[in-house]
């Protein structure tokens, strides 16, 4: 279920938890998912509360009265390998316009599979855009729930990561996609 943009002024609770990439900051509002941020350091912990609440007009709290239970549930079963669809309400407030239509394109793209940035570019109906695309990605708000480390260049490439390529080799190995690394 997606939520598009809703009144500013909300409450998004977070929290950061533990993953197979390393620690993960999640928040949620009433309306969905709203934000996925890799390697939650301490640094990030520090600075990312404040920097959503600027970005949504929120109030950010952390606390848990329940909205980041199911997240959290279906990430631990996704790193587990057990869960290969996500069935999360989203909410879409920190993306707009091309972004976000690339964005839940790339929502259909199945667990295992990769598709090319010049390929989702032709999915959106703006076939020149693939660089665009790439600025889609790395500016996606939701990554692993929505799957910004299956899109890799034409040539065979892995393309840039926002979370950084380590963490793209790591979950395109959890999917099957690239072997798992010996070391």
């Amino acid at each position: 279920m997606d939520i598009e943009d809703g009144p500013r002024g909300v409450t998004a609770e977070c929290a950061v938890v533990g993953s197979g990439i390393g620690p993960l900051f999640l928040a949620a509002t009433a309306r969905g998912l709203v934000r996925v941020e890799f390697h939650a350091d301490e640094d990030r912990r520090e600075r990312m509360p404040e920097r959503l609440a600027a970005q949504l007009g929120a109030t950010v709290v952390e606390r848990s009265t329940g909205l980041l239970a199911e997240p959290v549930r279906q990430l631990d079963r996704y790193f587990a390998g057990a869960l290969h669809v996500f069935d999360l309400p989203l909410d879409w407030s920190l993306t707009t316009g091309f972004n976000r239509r690339v964005l839940r394109e790339l929502t259909a793209v199945p667990y295992g599979t990769v598709v090319g940035y010049g390929d989702l570019a032709r999915r959106v109906g703006q076939p020149e855009a693939a660089q665009a695309v790439g600025a889609a990605m790395g500016a996606n708000p939701l990554p692993v729930v929505v799957p910004c480390h299956r899109v890799v260049e034409s040539g065979g490439g892995l393309g840039g990561f926002g979370g950084g390529l380590e963490t793209k080799r790591r979950l395109l190995a959890l999917e099957g996609v690239l072997p798992e690394p010996l070391f």
